[in-house]
């Protein structure tokens, strides 16, 4: 039985009523519980457990250190294209966007690449949108090869694909997959996704355990906050966890807690989720999931990612950059529209091409970031907040 199927079963409407509805008493005994489980993660998201938040944070602090040790892991975004087939109403990238596009060849890749080493980075995630005709799983895994001299840990966020797509891009050394459901509420998800083949809800669900099957050693999900409400996004992805570690459990487990930001398109936010709960919700996940990491983006802004990465932060970004070739500026001189898959040349001289302020390129980002300082600076204020900076926690050579 895949996730899907299970998916199916959950009682979903009795988890929210108890969310809503959830007594201090109950509270309370889960609280006082070393190892609280599912069964419980629906009252810890409840109002009545927000007025225990401090005790949440204290527990989510110390099961992370038990378990993590005193260090944060750092990685970077590295974004290979912004075509995309797919409209999604809440993503700059989204197919009928009239933005500036670009997809990088395996030399600016690579050249992004090493820009990123040169700041520290040994730990990569490559992002594209989904587009057969420029983002191909022959094209990706050339990406993944070229970058083996270059980044010892890299990792993937691109479209869904099929084990038998999958295997050479594991064979070319991606060692690991991150794939969002964005929302876990059905009919949002079908209003959300008007065209192209992400409109297949099942499938992007299953995608985990086809990236399992193929041999991915690292797994990350999450849901997109901001389009349903944050409890029933919180309560699926939760079960979703709960399934990947008792089915694909060979592989480490991440989970992502996003919150949009702006991008191109004139889409708003359709629900809210406020820092206090977002404070409740790792350290929720923190107690229940204690051995799962917990990454945290640069979409949040610089003092909120202060003070959360104390609460149950594993893994954060630094210095990101959500558009193709904008650490370097690669790729630039070949920058476009494009409508229907066909690519529209910028006019010779266009305004488009004239250099923005402090940006290395004029291709378009998939959405605005929040914090925007430098590694550098954050890994000075990991080291302030008494932990260790971490770059590098993994090398192919480990398992020669």
């Amino acid at each position: 039985m895949s996730f899907v199927s299970h998916f199916n079963q959950l009682p979903m409407g009795e988890w929210i009523a108890r969310a809503l509805t959830a007594k201090e008493s109950k509270v309370r005994t889960i609280l006082d519980n070393p190892r609280p489980s599912l069964a419980d993660f629906p009252e810890l998201l409840s109002i009545e457990a927000s007025k225990h938040l401090e005790k949440m944070g204290q527990r989510s602090q110390l099961l992370t250190r038990q378990r993590f040790g005193k260090v944060i892991r750092f990685f970077a975004p590295l974004y290979l294209s912004n075509e995309c087939i797919n409209n999604c109403k809440y993503c700059g990238f989204s197919r009928d966007n009239a933005i500036l596009r670009v997809t990088l060849n395996k030399e600016q890749v690579t050249a992004e690449a090493q820009a990123l080493k040169d700041q520290g980075f040994r730990h990569i995630l490559l992002v594209a949108g989904e587009h057969p005709k420029f983002i191909s799983p022959t094209y990706l895994a050339d990406c993944v090869s070229v970058l083996q001299a270059v980044i010892p840990s890299v990792s993937l966020e691109i479209g869904p694909m099929g084990v038998e797509d999958y295997q050479p891009l594991v064979a070319a050394g991606a060692e690991g997959l991150v794939v969002y459901q964005e929302t876990y509420d059905r009919t949002v998800y079908e209003q959300m996704h008007t065209a192209g083949p992400k409109r297949d809800f099942d499938w992007r669900l299953e995608t985990p355990e086809r990236a399992y099957a193929a041999g991915f050693r690292r797994l990350g999900i999450g849901a997109l906050y901001g389009l349903s409400d944050w409890r029933v996004e919180s309560l699926a992805l939760a079960a979703h966890v709960e399934y990947l570690l008792r089915h694909c459990w060979r592989s480490q487990l991440t989970i992502s807690l996003p919150r949009l930001r702006p991008h191109a398109g004139e889409f708003e936010p359709l629900t809210q989720l406020a820092d206090r709960e977002l404070v409740q919700l790792i350290s929720a996940f923190r107690m229940v999931f204690p051995d799962v990491g917990i990454v945290l983006s640069t979409r949040e802004p610089a003092a909120l990612r202060d003070n959360l990465i104390p609460l149950g932060i594993t893994h954060i970004s630094a210095g990101s950059h959500t558009e193709p070739g904008g650490y370097t500026g690669a790729g630039k001189e070949s920058i476009h529209r494009t409508e229907r898959g066909r690519l529209i040349p910028l006019a010779e001289g266009s305004s488009e091409f004239t250099p923005q302020a402090n940006r290395a390129t004029n291709a378009t980002g998939q959405f605005d970031i929040a914090d925007d300082r430098t590694p550098s600076e954050v890994a000075a204020m990991v080291t302030r907040l008494g932990y260790e900076p971490v770059f590098k926690d993994w090398d192919p050579a480990f398992t020669e």
